[in-house]
């Protein structure tokens, strides 16, 4: 079975890993890996802050617990993607408001934004999803016209670009994810970047218990939480760093091998692509089934595993989640966009250690797929 993710792991992760070991240094409190994985992540981003955290769920909920969201307060957020990006809002008591995804790029669609705002509204998260950044520009001046702070998830997104600018430097605050099957991983882990020094200086104490800064570690200044990233774990990504480029330039290669292998079927599938404005990463080969195939991704994928191809199905919308449709907070029709994409898209295998051959027999697999399906 060809994997939809396979990571690369390569010697200096155990080395790494057994030297932190060797000095003791565990925990998420100290250890020499922790900043310097903080620095260099910083420095990709171009931002002035890193700051380690334990995942890119905690990442998110420290973003929105920074800017003093709570109970009563709505936040607008990108539909198609991970909930994760919802459950954020949802910890603090804040409601998630869904907004409808662009037909090309599957990321949040800057003409829904305006009409969804209220007075209740105290910031936009947008998604950078499956690797392509989001049109930044209109979206952060709708933001400024109603002094609202953007929020970027950039789980599937280290190293893209916007406009020549990696994004989680483009607005107030940035959130990364190093899950199994990102751009670099660490297993777990995550990462909020920011220029802000007031609102990283808050969110470093927020992830730690919001430990006292006067006469007393253990009086503590404010309710926080415990979200460090242990230094064994930022070992792991210090060395994933040193290929973080050859990752980006591997999933780039995938793509162009994908979409020029399947350019002729524009009548059944939708690829990916890549705007103007845009550098992809193309976390994931992402494609969504049209004409004949539309509501035949069960059949399509169950070919492809009967094909040795592993698949997985697209996110679900925020507003076709039962856990929110129960509550009230959304309508299932709301976002059309997002609930085609979201019932008929699914990804083909994109991780870093794919060889030539699997490529060509995912080819070769989704090529049969269409004609049998």
């Amino acid at each position: 079975m060809i994997p939809v993710a396979k990571p690369y792991i390569g010697s200096k992760e155990k080395e790494l890993v057994a030297s932190a070991v060797e000095a003791g240094e565990l925990s998420g409190n100290f250890g020499r890996y922790i900043g310097e994985f903080e620095s260099k992540f910083a420095h990709l981003c171009g931002v002035g802050h890193a700051i380690a955290v334990s995942n890119g769920t905690t990442a998110l909920h420290l973003a929105i617990a920074a800017l003093g969201i709570g109970p009563g307060d709505e936040v607008l957020v990108q539909t198609l993607t991970n909930m994760a990006t919802a459950f954020a809002v949802s910890y603090l008591g804040a409601k998630p408001v869904p907004v409808d995804v662009d037909e090309k790029t599957w990321n949040i669609d800057p003409g829904q934004i305006e009409s969804k705002i209220t007075k209740k509204t105290k910031a936009i998260v947008v998604v950078h999803l499956f690797g392509h950044p989001v049109d930044m520009d209109p979206i952060l001046e709708i933001a400024r016209a109603h002094n609202l702070p953007v929020i970027e998830d950039c789980a599937e997104a280290h190293g893209a670009k916007y406009k020549g600018k990696v994004v989680g430097g483009l607005a107030e605050i940035g959130c990364f994810s190093f899950y199994a099957n990102k751009i670099i991983t660490t297993g777990e882990g995550g990462m909020v970047t920011t220029n802000d020094p007031a609102l990283a200086k808050k969110i470093r104490a927020l992830k730690s218990l919001g430990y006292g800064t006067g006469s007393s570690k253990f009086n503590h200044d404010l309710i926080g939480y415990n979200y460090r990233m242990p230094n064994t774990i930022a070992a792991i990504g210090c060395a994933q760093m040193d290929y973080i480029e050859s990752n980006i330039l591997q999933k780039r290669h995938i793509a162009s091998r994908y979409s020029t292998g399947l350019t002729e079927y524009a009548d059944v599938l939708q690829l990916p692509i890549e705007e103007a404005y845009a550098m992809s990463v193309y976390w994931m080969y992402h494609i969504v089934l049209k004409g004949k195939l539309q509501g035949r991704r069960s059949e399509f994928m169950a070919f492809l595993k009967k094909e040795g191809i592993e698949t997985r199905e697209s996110f679900w919308p925020l507003n076709a989640q039962r856990i929110y449709l129960e509550q009230g907070f959304v309508r299932s029709d709301e976002c059309p966009v997002a609930n085609y994409v979201g019932g008929n898209g699914l990804y083909l295998p994109s991780g870093p250690v794919i060889s030539e051959s699997e490529i060509e027999m995912v080819l070769a697999a989704v090529r049969k797929a269409i004609g049998r399906v």
